[in-house]
């Protein structure tokens, strides 16, 4: 039964769908835990110590860390599968030849397409700079995040790297979360244009949210 729902490209959109929620309301948390950066190192660092003893003491130290983790993991990996696998499911069912010249994919298409590849790279990048630090510039300090913060902040290529992955998260929630609302049954044509204000308002607040941080080092704001 589940391998008949994954086979189906109806089930693939509702796996894309479900994941993509998930995401989605990480994203938003995670965003407003990077906003407590504005409120000085103390509130930042401390924060992110309780991400760590979460749950204690029916959890051990991090265990709720490593399950959100897991979790994440979990559904990017069936996003980008059913996105990869619808992807070239869409380009075998296309004829060989066309009378006329080929059709290009619309905009919103191109832009989930190269955005999740955007997004996929920086997801590696983030992790090797700020988890595990081995890309990161400078000493990376296990347990002091605000200043591993502002050291990849304060370089160059740390902010257009965030800055472009962000605007690229934006556009890719703007059509996501509309596409994930039809899918999912959610969109009508009387629900269509709430549904579409939502996914706007979304990427806006979030893209805005993130790009503030990088925003705030250079300008002297976090310091």
């Amino acid at each position: 039964m589940t391998r008949t729902v994954w086979d189906s490209s109806v089930g693939k959109k509702t796996v894309m769908a479900v994941s993509g929620l998930i995401m989605l309301l990480y994203l938003v948390v995670h965003m407003l835990g990077n906003l407590k950066i504005f409120f000085g190192s103390d509130e930042f660092n401390h924060y992110a110590h309780w991400l760590r003893t979460l749950g204690e003491p029916f959890l051990h130290y991090e265990w709720a860390l490593w399950i959100i983790r897991v979790v994440l993991v979990v559904a990017v990996v069936a996003h980008a599968t059913a996105a990869y696998q619808l992807s070239r499911r869409d380009i075998r069912a296309r004829p060989s030849k066309y009378v006329h010249k080929k059709p290009r994919s619309s905009y919103a298409t191109r832009t989930m397409r190269w955005g999740g590849i955007i997004l996929g790279l920086f997801i590696v990048w983030h992790i090797l700079d700020l988890t595990t630090g081995t890309v990161h510039p400078g000493g990376f300090q296990s347990g002091h995040p605000y200043q591993n913060v502002i050291d990849t902040f304060s370089t160059w290529y740390g902010d257009v790297i965030y800055i472009v992955a962000m605007l690229a998260l934006g556009l890719h929630i703007r059509h996501g979360f509309w596409s994930a609302a039809q899918t999912l049954g959610a969109g009508s044509r009387t629900r269509d244009r709430v549904l579409k204000t939502i996914a706007n308002v979304l990427a806006l607040v979030l893209t805005v949210g993130f790009i503030s941080v990088p925003v705030g080092v250079m300008t002297g704001l976090v310091s």
